[in-house]
């Protein structure tokens, strides 16, 4: 019985995710485009985590996934609820598969799956050979947990807890949520829900509040991932653990109604066991957030109330770029273009200020502001990019051409900038996790050379806003002082590490962050050198 139920779930857990990572492969990167671009609003936010959520088949991942691009200022605090909201619906797809009871062609299924894997060397048909493994092997999974559970109803053991369970629903609440967080997953959890009582070892009255009860435990994870995140993050973890809290005591105040309205439409419907199940799992989300929805605000407020503190104000979308103009007026569209390149190289001084504080500080959160500018950073890249890459199809003056080659080129100095930044950042991380001691007098170089770089790229960035050739020669003359003091500075390291004043590892830590240093001057100068191109 225990080898049977262990080897059953197994291959149902591996199979859900085989699944979801097959679905996730054959979408792309459209799930992260679909909760970026379709969170306009909160109901079009629902719809998005609906779909999100069946394609990942893992409410969790859904969430988390949510978390991360609310973490990364993708995403604001009441898009997020929409998309939690949708993903509680999203999870229900799961449990209806479930109950479509296809245990008999689960071993076929498979097979297809196991076809299209190894006979195809397309890998669009390798990820949907993906899908159809995990498919079958969900319900063949199912089809070994339910002859590993069958003996359970002889049990007098269990069948005694059950009495229990049923006489006080908080105790079936409590068991869901273990079994939530013991397998990680709802969508596991509400499939062994659905295998008990088919089996008969449950009835609806304790079924039921262990199908409320994993709704609850499967927020255990969201808040695990939005531990040490952001402001913003946090919040919208504890809107996920909210949201499961209010609607479970809402629908265990008219429970009976609720189990009542159940055995109606088994009755109806003639449905099987997991299908009831399933229904069950699909009307009390349903309702949980149509109940909800209109107090998405409400919500927001009371997170924010009991998570204190401020938002980083990130504006990742592009501000200024409007595509009514490249048709109409390229020149304008030009000019709205380059306010957006300001906007992203702003945000690049921004970044490389944090990095710097970062490796003074320490403090992780330093890290994660600016990996949330380089993340922003990436973005503006892609979206300037394609913009500038429409206007150029029109008819251009021998100036909006120039102007055009000097934004393009800026936007891909800025965007390495972002990633010399980001490696500054990474070698922070490294040495904090190796305890790598640096030595004060290498500390004081760094900081040197931190401001002279910092200071450099201020300067571009005006010289680029004002198409003033006087800072952009500032810029050419400072550039020299970088690598200068980059080479003084790397001579003097190995001078400490070979008179034992500095480690080996402090050296290749010190000797990588002047080396991005340096690069990022190189980049200040592309874009100061790109300004005095223009204007000849």
């Amino acid at each position: 019985m225990l080898f049977t139920f262990i080897g059953g779930l197994g291959i149902f857990l591996f199979s859900i995710k085989y699944m979801g990572d097959g679905l996730q492969k054959a979408a792309g990167d459209r799930l992260r485009d679909l909760l970026d671009r379709f969170t306009t609003n909160p109901f079009m936010g629902v719809l998005a985590g609906m779909l999100t959520t069946i394609l990942l088949q893992t409410s969790t991942g859904a969430t988390v996934l949510t978390i991360g691009l609310v973490n990364a200022g993708f995403m604001t605090l009441r898009q997020a609820i929409g998309v939690i909201m949708g993903a509680n619906i999203g999870t229900t797809a799961t449990a209806f598969i479930i109950g479509l009871d296809m245990q008999a062609i689960s071993l076929p299924i498979m097979a297809l799956g196991a076809f299209m894997l190894f006979f195809f060397r397309i890998k669009q048909v390798n990820n949907y050979g993906q899908v159809f493994f995990g498919f079958g092997g969900l319900f063949y999974g199912l089809g070994l947990i339910g002859d590993g559970l069958s003996p359970l109803t002889e049990m007098q053991a269990f069948a005694d807890l059950t009495v229990s369970m049923g006489e006080n629903p908080l105790l079936g609440i409590i068991a869901g949520i273990i079994l939530s967080v013991v397998f990680q997953s709802s969508t596991a959890a509400i499939g062994l829900v659905q295998q008990l009582f088919n089996q008969g070892a449950f009835d609806l009255a304790v079924a039921l509040p262990v199908l409320f009860g994993d709704n609850i435990g499967t927020t255990v994870t969201a808040v695990i991932a939005a531990i040490g995140a952001s402001v913003a993050a946090r919040r919208a973890a504890l809107t996920h653990v909210m949201f499961n809290l209010i609607g479970v005591t809402l629908v265990m105040l008219v429970f009976p109604i609720f189990r009542n309205v159940i055995e109606f439409l088994a009755v109806q419907l003639n449905l099987n066991p997991p299908m009831q199940i399933a229904v069950a799992h699909g009307l009390y989300n349903t309702a949980n957030v149509i109940i909800q929805f209109p107090f998405i605000a409400v919500l927001a407020l009371i997170v924010t109330k009991l998570v204190p503190g401020e938002e980083l104000a990130l504006d990742y979308k592009p501000k200024h770029l409007d595509t009514r103009f490249i048709g109409n007026s390229p020149a304008i569209a030009l000019g709205q273009a380059k306010q957006e390149v300001l906007h992203m190289a702003g945000y690049s001084q921004k970044a490389l200020e944090q990095a710097i504080r970062y490796m003074r500080s320490g403090d992780k959160k330093d890290a994660e502001v600016a990996l949330q500018y380089e993340q922003a950073i990436n973005n503006l890249d892609k979206e300037i990019t394609d913009y500038l890459v429409k206007v150029s199809s029109r008819s251009l003056s021998q100036h909006d051409s120039d102007l055009h080659s000097t934004l393009l080129s800026a936007v891909r100095d800025i965007e390495r900038i972002g990633d010399h930044m980001e490696n500054i950042v990474e070698l922070k991380d490294y040495q904090k996790a190796n305890k790598v001691h640096i030595s004060d007098v290498a500390i004081n170089d760094l900081n040197e050379m931190f401001e002279l770089t910092s200071s450099t790229l201020q300067e571009a960035i005006h010289a680029l806003e004002e198409g003033d050739l006087d800072k952009a020669h500032d810029v050419l003359e400072k550039e020299e002082q970088i690598d200068k003091m980059e080479r003084k500075l790397r001579k003097q390291h190995i001078a400490r590490v070979n008179e034992g004043e500095c480690s080996g590892a402090a050296g290749i830590i010190f000797v990588d962050i002047i080396s991005n240093l340096e690069r990022i001057g190189d980049h200040s100068v592309n874009i100061a050198e790109a300004v005095i191109d223009e204007d000849h």
